[in-house]
Protein backbone atom coordinates (compact mmCIF):
# COMPACT_ATOMS: atom_id res chain seq x y z
CA UNK A 1 0.00 0.00 0.00
CA UNK A 2 1.35 3.19 -1.09
CA UNK A 3 1.04 6.22 0.92
CA UNK A 4 1.32 9.45 -0.10
CA UNK A 5 2.68 12.34 2.70
CA UNK A 6 0.77 15.95 3.27
CA UNK A 7 3.22 18.69 3.97
CA UNK A 8 2.55 19.78 7.92
CA UNK A 9 -0.05 22.25 9.06
CA UNK A 10 -2.82 23.44 6.54
CA UNK A 11 -2.68 20.89 4.28
CA UNK A 12 -2.98 18.14 6.54
CA UNK A 13 -6.09 20.05 7.30
CA UNK A 14 -7.33 20.30 3.89
CA UNK A 15 -6.66 16.38 3.17
CA UNK A 16 -8.82 15.45 6.24
CA UNK A 17 -11.98 17.84 5.43
CA UNK A 18 -11.72 16.28 2.16
CA UNK A 19 -12.00 12.65 3.62
CA UNK A 20 -14.36 13.38 5.53
CA UNK A 21 -16.55 15.25 3.08
CA UNK A 22 -15.93 12.60 0.88
CA UNK A 23 -17.48 9.98 3.63
CA UNK A 24 -20.39 12.26 3.10
CA UNK A 25 -20.75 11.38 -0.34
CA UNK A 26 -19.69 8.17 -0.03
CA UNK A 27 -21.96 6.51 2.44
CA UNK A 28 -25.29 9.22 1.43
CA UNK A 29 -28.38 7.61 1.91
CA UNK A 30 -27.08 4.66 3.96
CA UNK A 31 -29.44 2.49 6.03
CA UNK A 32 -29.31 -0.46 8.34
CA UNK A 33 -31.04 -3.74 6.91
CA UNK A 34 -34.61 -3.41 6.68
CA UNK A 35 -34.59 -6.69 8.95
CA UNK A 36 -32.29 -5.79 11.59
CA UNK A 37 -33.22 -6.18 14.92
CA UNK A 38 -31.56 -5.20 18.35
CA UNK A 39 -32.69 -5.76 22.14
CA UNK A 40 -34.57 -3.46 23.45
CA UNK A 41 -33.69 -4.02 26.84
CA UNK A 42 -30.30 -3.33 26.59
CA UNK A 43 -29.55 -1.39 23.45
CA UNK A 44 -32.30 0.74 22.83
CA UNK A 45 -35.88 1.18 21.77
CA UNK A 46 -38.09 0.40 18.91
CA UNK A 47 -38.20 4.02 17.52
CA UNK A 48 -34.28 4.43 18.05
CA UNK A 49 -33.96 1.24 15.88
CA UNK A 50 -36.12 3.04 13.41
CA UNK A 51 -34.01 5.54 13.12
CA UNK A 52 -31.20 3.40 11.48
CA UNK A 53 -33.61 1.89 8.77
CA UNK A 54 -33.73 6.00 7.78
CA UNK A 55 -31.18 7.76 5.73
CA UNK A 56 -29.32 10.63 6.32
CA UNK A 57 -30.74 11.21 10.08
CA UNK A 58 -28.29 12.55 12.52
CA UNK A 59 -28.67 10.55 15.79
CA UNK A 60 -28.16 12.11 19.27
CA UNK A 61 -24.92 11.12 20.78
CA UNK A 62 -25.71 8.39 23.18
CA UNK A 63 -27.47 6.61 20.54
CA UNK A 64 -24.70 7.15 18.23
CA UNK A 65 -22.04 5.51 20.13
CA UNK A 66 -24.80 2.42 21.15
CA UNK A 67 -24.82 1.54 17.77
CA UNK A 68 -21.28 2.04 16.80
CA UNK A 69 -20.46 0.02 19.55
CA UNK A 70 -22.88 -2.67 20.07
CA UNK A 71 -20.84 -6.09 19.73
CA UNK A 72 -24.19 -8.05 18.23
CA UNK A 73 -25.61 -6.67 14.94
CA UNK A 74 -26.53 -8.96 12.07
CA UNK A 75 -24.91 -6.61 9.74
CA UNK A 76 -22.13 -4.60 11.59
CA UNK A 77 -21.01 -3.44 7.98
CA UNK A 78 -24.09 -1.95 6.84
CA UNK A 79 -24.93 -0.30 10.74
CA UNK A 80 -21.31 1.12 10.58
CA UNK A 81 -21.85 2.36 7.05
CA UNK A 82 -25.50 4.25 7.93
CA UNK A 83 -23.38 5.89 11.11
CA UNK A 84 -20.22 6.80 9.54
CA UNK A 85 -20.44 10.30 8.27
CA UNK A 86 -21.80 11.51 11.33
CA UNK A 87 -19.29 9.25 13.19
CA UNK A 88 -16.23 10.44 11.69
CA UNK A 89 -16.58 13.62 12.28
CA UNK A 90 -17.55 12.99 15.78
CA UNK A 91 -13.93 10.75 15.71
CA UNK A 92 -11.79 13.89 14.86
CA UNK A 93 -13.13 15.56 17.60
CA UNK A 94 -12.32 13.13 20.12
CA UNK A 95 -15.40 11.64 20.82
CA UNK A 96 -16.84 13.82 23.45
CA UNK A 97 -18.49 12.52 26.35
CA UNK A 98 -17.59 9.28 24.98
CA UNK A 99 -13.74 9.85 24.75
CA UNK A 100 -13.26 6.59 27.47
CA UNK A 101 -14.43 4.19 24.85
CA UNK A 102 -11.49 5.20 22.14
CA UNK A 103 -10.12 1.60 22.34
CA UNK A 104 -13.01 -0.09 20.94
CA UNK A 105 -13.80 1.93 17.80
CA UNK A 106 -10.78 -0.41 16.00
CA UNK A 107 -12.76 -2.87 17.07
CA UNK A 108 -16.43 -1.69 15.63
CA UNK A 109 -14.08 -0.55 12.42
CA UNK A 110 -12.88 -4.47 12.03
CA UNK A 111 -16.18 -6.15 12.94
CA UNK A 112 -17.65 -4.40 9.94
CA UNK A 113 -15.13 -5.61 7.27
CA UNK A 114 -14.50 -2.31 5.81
CA UNK A 115 -11.84 -3.68 3.52
CA UNK A 116 -14.07 -5.87 1.99
CA UNK A 117 -16.94 -3.38 1.19
CA UNK A 118 -17.44 -2.01 -2.52
CA UNK A 119 -13.88 -0.56 -3.49
CA UNK A 120 -15.85 3.42 -3.64
CA UNK A 121 -16.81 2.77 0.14
CA UNK A 122 -13.70 0.92 1.24
CA UNK A 123 -11.09 3.58 0.09
CA UNK A 124 -13.20 6.46 1.45
CA UNK A 125 -12.74 4.56 4.96
CA UNK A 126 -8.99 3.88 3.88
CA UNK A 127 -8.55 7.69 2.75
CA UNK A 128 -9.94 9.01 5.89
CA UNK A 129 -8.07 6.64 8.27
CA UNK A 130 -4.48 8.20 6.75
CA UNK A 131 -6.15 11.44 6.83
CA UNK A 132 -6.96 11.35 10.10
CA UNK A 133 -3.37 9.79 11.23
CA UNK A 134 -1.53 12.27 9.25
CA UNK A 135 -3.06 15.11 10.72
CA UNK A 136 -3.20 13.80 14.34
CA UNK A 137 0.96 13.41 13.90
CA UNK A 138 1.64 16.62 12.71
CA UNK A 139 -0.78 18.32 15.90
CA UNK A 140 0.68 19.15 18.77
CA UNK A 141 -1.63 18.64 20.76
CA UNK A 142 -4.35 16.75 19.02
CA UNK A 143 -8.25 15.70 20.27
CA UNK A 144 -7.28 11.52 20.08
CA UNK A 145 -3.96 10.75 21.40
CA UNK A 146 -1.13 9.26 19.01
CA UNK A 147 -0.97 5.98 21.04
CA UNK A 148 -4.40 5.82 20.89
CA UNK A 149 -5.22 6.08 17.54
CA UNK A 150 -2.38 4.23 16.18
CA UNK A 151 -3.87 1.30 17.79
CA UNK A 152 -7.29 1.92 16.54
CA UNK A 153 -5.92 2.20 13.27
CA UNK A 154 -3.51 -1.02 13.61
CA UNK A 155 -6.78 -2.86 15.00
CA UNK A 156 -9.32 -1.36 12.59
CA UNK A 157 -6.71 -2.67 9.62
CA UNK A 158 -5.28 -5.68 11.10
CA UNK A 159 -2.11 -4.51 10.37
CA UNK A 160 0.66 -1.67 11.51
CA UNK A 161 3.12 -1.62 9.26
CA UNK A 162 1.14 1.09 6.72
CA UNK A 163 0.92 3.44 9.83
CA UNK A 164 4.23 3.36 10.47
CA UNK A 165 5.68 3.86 7.47
CA UNK A 166 3.13 7.77 7.56
CA UNK A 167 5.28 8.12 10.91
CA UNK A 168 8.75 7.65 9.30
CA UNK A 169 7.93 9.91 6.36
CA UNK A 170 6.79 12.50 8.87
CA UNK A 171 10.20 14.27 9.34
CA UNK A 172 8.51 17.06 11.68
CA UNK A 173 9.33 18.15 15.04
CA UNK A 174 6.05 17.62 16.10
CA UNK A 175 5.90 14.30 14.57
CA UNK A 176 9.42 13.82 16.68
CA UNK A 177 7.60 14.74 19.54
CA UNK A 178 5.09 12.53 19.82
CA UNK A 179 7.08 9.21 18.78
CA UNK A 180 9.19 10.55 21.74
CA UNK A 181 6.21 10.68 24.01
CA UNK A 182 4.73 7.46 22.54
CA UNK A 183 8.10 5.92 23.36
CA UNK A 184 7.55 7.19 27.25
CA UNK A 185 4.10 5.25 27.05
CA UNK A 186 4.83 2.27 25.97
CA UNK A 187 8.67 1.20 26.72
CA UNK A 188 7.71 -1.12 30.08
CA UNK A 189 5.51 -2.82 27.97
CA UNK A 190 7.79 -3.16 24.62
CA UNK A 191 10.53 -4.31 27.46
CA UNK A 192 8.46 -6.92 28.76
CA UNK A 193 7.78 -8.22 25.18
CA UNK A 194 4.34 -6.98 25.20
CA UNK A 195 1.70 -5.26 23.21
CA UNK A 196 1.30 -1.75 24.28
CA UNK A 197 -2.33 -1.25 24.37
CA UNK A 198 -5.16 -3.38 25.26
CA UNK A 199 -5.73 -6.02 22.54
CA UNK A 200 -9.04 -6.82 21.37
CA UNK A 201 -10.58 -9.86 20.45
CA UNK A 202 -9.85 -9.08 17.37
CA UNK A 203 -6.15 -9.23 17.51
CA UNK A 204 -5.27 -13.01 17.64
CA UNK A 205 -1.75 -13.62 20.31
CA UNK A 206 -0.04 -14.97 17.30
CA UNK A 207 -0.98 -11.45 15.24
CA UNK A 208 -0.44 -9.61 18.24
CA UNK A 209 3.31 -10.98 18.61
CA UNK A 210 4.17 -10.26 15.03
CA UNK A 211 3.00 -6.68 15.35
CA UNK A 212 5.19 -6.15 18.99
CA UNK A 213 7.97 -7.74 16.83
CA UNK A 214 7.40 -5.31 14.31
CA UNK A 215 6.99 -2.42 16.24
CA UNK A 216 9.78 -3.08 18.50
CA UNK A 217 12.18 -4.04 15.09
CA UNK A 218 11.18 -0.24 13.92
CA UNK A 219 11.83 1.49 16.91
CA UNK A 220 15.22 0.48 16.99
CA UNK A 221 15.85 1.61 13.53
CA UNK A 222 13.43 4.71 13.72
CA UNK A 223 13.54 6.16 16.40
CA UNK A 224 17.09 7.20 18.24
CA UNK A 225 17.63 10.16 16.12
CA UNK A 226 14.46 11.39 16.56
CA UNK A 227 14.11 10.71 20.31
CA UNK A 228 17.84 12.86 20.01
CA UNK A 229 16.61 15.35 17.96
CA UNK A 230 13.44 16.39 20.75
CA UNK A 231 16.48 15.46 23.83
CA UNK A 232 14.72 12.90 25.10
CA UNK A 233 16.15 11.50 28.71
CA UNK A 234 19.44 8.84 28.34
CA UNK A 235 16.88 6.69 30.10
CA UNK A 236 14.49 6.55 27.14
CA UNK A 237 17.04 6.02 24.39
CA UNK A 238 18.23 3.03 26.62
CA UNK A 239 15.08 1.48 26.54
CA UNK A 240 15.09 2.22 22.75
CA UNK A 241 18.26 0.41 22.48
CA UNK A 242 17.02 -2.62 25.11
CA UNK A 243 14.49 -3.72 22.58
CA UNK A 244 16.91 -4.38 20.18
CA UNK A 245 18.29 -7.10 22.59
CA UNK A 246 16.80 -10.75 23.67
CA UNK A 247 14.71 -10.76 26.60
CA UNK A 248 17.39 -12.09 29.21
CA UNK A 249 20.20 -9.66 27.96
CA UNK A 250 18.41 -6.51 28.28
CA UNK A 251 17.57 -7.54 31.91
CA UNK A 252 21.51 -7.74 32.54
CA UNK A 253 22.43 -4.61 30.88
CA UNK A 254 23.62 -2.18 33.31
CA UNK A 255 20.92 0.25 31.69
CA UNK A 256 18.00 -2.10 32.13
CA UNK A 257 15.62 -0.12 34.51
CA UNK A 258 16.04 -0.40 37.99
CA UNK A 259 12.40 -0.74 38.84
CA UNK A 260 12.87 -4.41 37.45
CA UNK A 261 14.64 -5.51 39.52
CA UNK A 262 12.27 -3.84 42.74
Amino acid sequence: MTERVPEPGPAARARLGRALDHLDVTFRGMTARADEVQCDCHWGSPEELALLKLPDTELEPDLLHRTWSAPDWDDHGAVLRRVLPQFARELTGGLGAYAWDIDNVGASFHRADWQQWPAPQSEAVREFLYAWWAHTLLTPDPAVPVPELFALCAEASATIGPWLAVWEALRHPVTDQHLTDTVDRWEWDLLEDALPWRSSAFWPDEEAEAARTELAAWLVREAPARLRATGAPAELRHAVRLLGLTHADRWDDPHAPRHRYA
